[in-house]
């Protein structure tokens, strides 16, 4: 695979492929935790609830309160909801989380 994009490379695609494997809530919190750390686990958890919040049409400062997460991190969030590579959107969508 050849791609501009430095993160697309033959290490990432095992890491998708094996988490495509996961069967059920169980096996992705196992093997997420031995992946990542617990502060990892929380920031990707929290940068999730904000994708969803701002999906969800909820103010930033409602967001920055119950979340943590700072206006320029809510914003940057909010730019890859709206132009990134529609990731959030997709999943979003499919878990039948838009309004």
């Amino acid at each position: 695979m050849h791609s501009k994009e430095k993160w697309i490379n033959v290490d990432s695609d095992h890491l998708f492929r094996a988490i495509l494997k996961l069967r059920n809530l169980d096996e992705a919190r196992r093997f997420f935790r031995d992946l990542l750390t617990e502060s990892e686990i929380k920031e990707f958890s929290a940068r999730w609830k904000v994708a969803r919040m701002l999906a969800a049409k909820i103010p930033y400062k409602e967001i920055g309160n119950e979340t943590w997460m700072s206006s320029r991190t809510i914003a940057r969030i909010k730019r890859w909801l709206d132009h990134g590579k529609g990731g959030y959107k997709l999943m979003i969508n499919r878990l039948g989380l838009q309004k």
